[in-house]
């Protein structure tokens, strides 16, 4: 299952604060439409009945698409900090 830092829950928990997500909203993480090995975030009010919900230290605010679970089982989502503004990363787990 894909790993969450500290960093990237505390960003995923300001951001959806900022937009108004309701609590048991969050991060969905999904494979792009018609671009292979390519995702796209998005933050929505709640997990989608089969996607994987992480747990990041006890949070549950980021979900992962379930088509997209499988590429991701090995990646770490942190934050960038190289991004203008918000911005996450995924990096192989160490």
């Amino acid at each position: 299952m894909l790993t969450v830092t500290d960093n990237a829950r505390t960003a995923v928990q300001d951001l959806a604060q900022q937009a108004g997500v309701p609590v048991e909203g969050g991060l969905r993480i999904a494979q792009a439409s018609g671009q292979p090995g390519n995702f796209e975030l998005a933050l929505v009010p709640a997990p989608q009945p089969d996607d994987q919900v992480v747990d990041a230290s006890g949070a549950t605010n980021v979900f992962v698409e379930a088509q997209a679970a499988p590429a991701l089982e090995t990646l770490t989502l942190d934050t960038d900090p190289g991004a203008e503004g918000p911005g996450f990363v995924l990096t192989p787990k160490a």
